[in-house]
């Protein structure tokens, strides 16, 4: 038997979508397409289809702490992704968890909504996440609907959402998409100034899990040590990728293909 110890290990502490398109699975597959290896903590279950989500249950932080500590224990985490937490209870326990573990990569992904519009927590949440995990995390990659609700600013551009939230997180990854642009804007602020801004086609269409698929594969290149700037164009060119081979596997939105179909031929 090989055994082999060179895949980074990625903790992930996310919801658990049943049609497969978004939460724990597409962390699962995107960190497989980068060469690490996900180890997934179920934070909410939910029920949810391609076309929107109807009812969540966030568990009981007792449960999430046991799950998290048991893989902090066993394996050399490389880097920390998070997406749905659904209460600000859940909130608080993770950044409890963090706090023990501040030499850990970070990427949050702050999940409010479900692709079909769905919420996945109150707007409390949201600044609750601000406020106690946004200043843990090395990257913070909400969509521009996301940014609007977290800096508070209902009509606000990605600069301006940009200004606000800036002092609660060190990099800021605001991504386009939902607009009607021919071509999309992704954006990334860093607090010392410095900001870089990507540029890619638009597809046709809408995507059920784009953004778990951007920050996990985002968070497997921080894990394979690559620097930010740098890791941000990798984890975008490659969702791009995902969102071009998609695939309509229910009524409603497609559902990015983040392994090619030969993987494990």
């Amino acid at each position: 038997m090989n055994t082999y110890s060179s895949r980074p290990v990625v903790l992930c502490l996310s919801g658990h979508d049943p049609s497969g398109g978004a939460g724990l699975q597409a962390d699962i597959e995107a960190l497989l397409a980068q060469g690490c290896h996900a180890a997934p903590a179920v934070t909410a279950l939910t029920v949810q289809d391609t076309v929107n989500v109807s009812d969540f249950r966030v568990l009981d932080r007792e449960w999430v702490l046991a799950q998290a500590n048991a893989v902090l224990a066993d394996s050399t985490v490389a880097a920390v992704k998070l997406g749905m937490l659904g209460s600000i209870a859940m909130v608080d326990t993770v950044a409890e968890l963090l706090a023990a573990h501040p030499h850990l990569p970070l990427v949050c992904d702050p999940v409010l909504r479900a692709g079909g519009g769905g919420r996945l927590g109150k707007d409390e949440v949201g600044y609750a996440l601000r406020e106690r995990l946004l200043p843990l995390a090395t990257i913070a990659t909400p969509n521009l609907p996301e940014a609007r609700i977290l800096a508070e600013l209902p009509e606000g551009s990605a600069d301006e959402c940009a200004e606000k939230l800036l002092p609660f997180c060190r990099h800021l990854l605001i991504t386009g998409g939902h607009g009607d642009e021919v071509e999309i804007h992704n954006r990334l602020y860093s607090r010392d100034g410095q900001q870089h801004t990507w540029t890619c086609q638009r597809l046709p269409g809408s995507y059920h899990g784009s953004g778990c698929t951007l920050a996990s594969a985002l968070a497997g290149r921080l894990a394979l040590g690559e620097n930010l700037a740098s890791a941000v164009r990798s984890a975008l060119d490659y969702t791009w990728r995902t969102l071009r081979d998609a695939e309509q596997l229910g009524k409603g939105q497609y559902v990015p293909r983040r392994l090619p179909l030969d993987f494990c031929s």
